[in-house]
């Protein structure tokens, strides 16, 4: 082969070979910035250091519950009052039997200064902690949401619970006490055999229900025991209230705060609170179930 020849065939096949170890070099980067230039803000996905664990398909996601622990387990959520109880006054206060004696169907319930009513709180609140007992696994019975004009009364309020075979049951109040009297209680039922009132059997399971609320409401709300009822204690026993008296499984009242009380008042106003306390009370529901 001629000499000049030679020189144009290297030539030739030197620029193959720079041509295709470069593409090699490049296969697969894409668009890969220059390194001796500015970085890039938009740097190819296959470069970018992964921070993330892929799910197991068995791990929960971040929309499903946290557990599945009740599973199984009734609680009935007996919202205090009706919102509409003002409106049939003579229904409500129609006496009915709680067995040591005689008392009125329902009453209206107290309010706050600016007029939130108890009703309204309640139900607010017994709404929120349904859906954290469903979420769960509980099946949840409200012994009313609202749909019913006026009650139910105190008496048929106790039977709901009595007929779902509750594992639990918890009714949901606020209090209204003096000014500067604040924080929550938990009302226990008394041993009362009188009449159609027995409360032998749940009195120790009742105990046990409202010493795991009270001290998963305190820390979840964040607020003190009453100041005025308990002994510092958040546990109050009383034998004058039918909803208790006429309860055949375990059952205690939450009052949630004092809403006669302005401080008071403001945490049962916030909707941000009141979730606190729904949680307060389903965490205390979770534990005493689980045992």
């Amino acid at each position: 082969m001629p000499n000049d020849q030679w020189k144009t065939a290297r030539r030739t096949l030197a620029l193959v070979l720079a041509a295709t170890g470069c593409c090699a070099a490049l296969a697969g980067c894409g668009t890969a910035p220059d390194p001796a230039g500015p970085p890039s803000d938009k740097a190819p996905a296959s470069r970018e250091p992964s921070t993330s664990v892929p799910a197991s398909p068995s791990a929960p996601t971040s929309t499903a519950p946290e557990n599945r622990s009740l599973t199984g387990r009734t609680v009935v959520v007996d919202p205090g009052h009706n919102p509409s109880n003002f409106r049939h006054s003579e229904e409500i206060n129609r006496k009915v039997n709680i067995g040591t004696n005689r008392k009125e169907c329902d009453t209206t319930g107290t309010s706050t200064d600016a007029g939130y009513t108890e009703a309204s709180f309640t139900l607010d609140v017994s709404h929120r902690l349904r859906d954290l007992l469903v979420a769960r696994g509980a099946k949840v019975v409200l012994t009313h949401d609202a749909e019913r004009p006026w009650g139910p009364c105190i008496d048929e309020r106790a039977r709901i619970g009595n007929e779902a075979r509750a594992d639990a049951v918890v009714s949901v109040h606020a209090d209204g006490s003096a000014v500067g009297n604040r924080g929550f209680h938990v009302i226990l039922p008394a041993r009362v055999r009188e009449g159609a009132a027995d409360t032998a059997k749940i009195v120790g399971p009742s105990r046990e229900l409202g010493e795991r609320i009270a001290d998963r409401f305190a820390r979840a709300t964040g607020t003190a025991p009453s100041n005025y009822l308990g002994g510092g204690t958040g546990l109050d026993v009383r034998d004058d209230l039918g909803g208790l008296n006429l309860s055949t499984v375990p059952k205690v009242f939450v009052e949630c705060g004092n809403m006669r009380d302005p401080k008071d008042a403001k945490l049962l106003t916030s909707a941000a609170w009141r979730q606190k306390a729904a949680q307060g009370i389903a965490d205390g529901i979770g534990t005493y179930l689980k045992g």
